[in-house]
């Protein structure tokens, strides 16, 4: 993917074996929101570690889990006005997919689950079959069932309420589709594509479900944490989930940890029913609780991703201007397509030869996508900007001269 061997890391930079630098516009694929090594959580863990506390304890209580479930209790859920249970269902965003299939399902008593075209939640087979790239999937080697794909937002054209769609399925008993336990929703598809949902349709999806009595499930996995601003990706359409999956940063360093928030009412789990030897992973409890005291007591992340988002809309659209690219995307999780559908490979293999770390997503990897973590500086921000447009003047501007000396 990235031809070299990192050595260290610190905030927005990762430095390889020969020493040369990188601006890092991944950030562990949205795992590491804070940068790498925040010196607040570093500290915290080492704390930890000199002290001999746990590391390993399965389900058993510890002062690291119980700080943390108090953390998320007193930090994110009150001031929201939110009442869910928290359960640590493994340690990896599929396994709190795959923990919300099963509740779902037990609660409601129907095995169909509906996802969206472009969806990605997962590698293991209930979260796989939720997913909607088809390479993904051929890796199961069995047939993925029990779930309905539906379009997203924006899938049919702008002109057509994907809403209308899902509604006319879901309420006509010949549509051959079976009421489904839940729906399971990103608001901001991020593998897929850089995919939004609007808020309008947001909204008019929760209204639907709750009048049908199916389950919303939110996959805030990649898009939670700050990504797109609020913590939760799904507050500024004022949604309230059923169920939320959380992972990737929300232990703020990196470390494996996920967590499946649920209404209390739907907690049927027995004992045993959904166990794993890494559920109790306490230095992830410790930097999760660091991340969320450090960062989220007051708003002024929230404000620093809306204004650094603007900053690289603003860098994109100028691109897109210039070539015709289409951008989408929201907060610090952007991304853009051109008519060339090779385009993006090719710059983001120029850019890492200049010192900047670019992923791609979407059908094919058509879409250079912008994840830096959320802490980045504005100098360095600007500086990786400034790489991916003249890589991108360097491709399809070399690419326009070549279509030039054809005719």
């Amino acid at each position: 993917m990235f031809p070299t061997v990192f050595t260290t890391a610190q905030g927005h930079t990762l430095v390889a074996q020969d020493g040369a630098e990188y601006i890092d516009f991944f950030a562990g694929a949205g795992a590491l929101n804070y940068g790498h090594n925040h010196p607040v959580l570093k500290a915290k863990l080492l704390e930890y570690i000199a002290d001999d506390n746990i590391t390993h304890s399965l389900d058993k209580a510890t002062d690291a889990k119980r700080h943390l479930l108090e953390s998320i209790e007193d930090v994110i859920l009150t001031p929201r006005n939110l009442d869910y249970k928290v359960m640590f269902p493994g340690p990896t965003g599929t396994n709190a997919v795959e923990a919300a299939l099963k509740i779902a399902r037990g609660v409601t008593g129907r095995s169909n689950v509906v996802a969206f075209t472009n969806a990605f939640h997962g590698m293991t087979l209930g979260s796989l079959a939720l997913t909607g790239n088809g390479g993904k999937r051929s890796g199961a080697g069995v047939a993925l069932t029990d779930v309905t794909r539906m379009p997203f937002h924006g899938y049919l054209g702008q002109d057509v309420d994907t809403i209308d769609v899902l509604e006319q399925n879901l309420r006509d008993s010949s549509s051959g589709v079976d009421l489904p336990a839940a729906v399971v929703l990103e608001t901001v598809q991020a593998e897929g594509g850089i995919n939004v949902a609007s808020r309008p349709w947001l909204r008019r999806l929760q209204e639907l479900l709750r009048t049908l009595n199916v389950l919303l499930i939110v996959d805030d996995i990649q898009v939670g944490c700050g990504r797109t601003g609020p913590f939760f990706s799904f507050e500024a359409a004022d949604l309230k989930p059923d169920i939320v999956c959380l992972s990737k940063s929300f232990s703020g360093y990196g470390l494996p940890l996920a967590v499946t928030l649920l209404r209390p009412e739907l907690d049927v789990w027995e004992p045993g029913k959904h166990n794993g030897t890494f559920r109790g992973h306490n230095l992830a409890f410790v930097t999760a609780a660091a991340a969320l005291h450090h960062f989220w007591t007051t708003d002024a992340l929230t404000q620093q991703v809306d204004r650094k988002g603007k900053l690289i809309a603003a860098a994109l659209r100028e691109l897109a201007e210039e070539f015709g690219g289409a951008v989408r995307g929201r907060g610090m999780i952007q991304g853009i397509e051109f008519s060339d559908p090779t385009a993006a490979a090719e710059i983001s293999r120029r850019a890492f030869a200049q010192g900047l770390i670019l992923e791609t997503a979407g059908p094919d990897d058509v879409v250079l996508k912008i994840l830096p973590p959320l802490t980045i500086d504005d100098d360095a921000l600007e500086a990786g900007l400034e790489i991916l447009q003249d890589c991108t003047r360097s491709v399809l501007g070399s690419a326009a001269v070549a279509l030039g000396d054809k005719e």
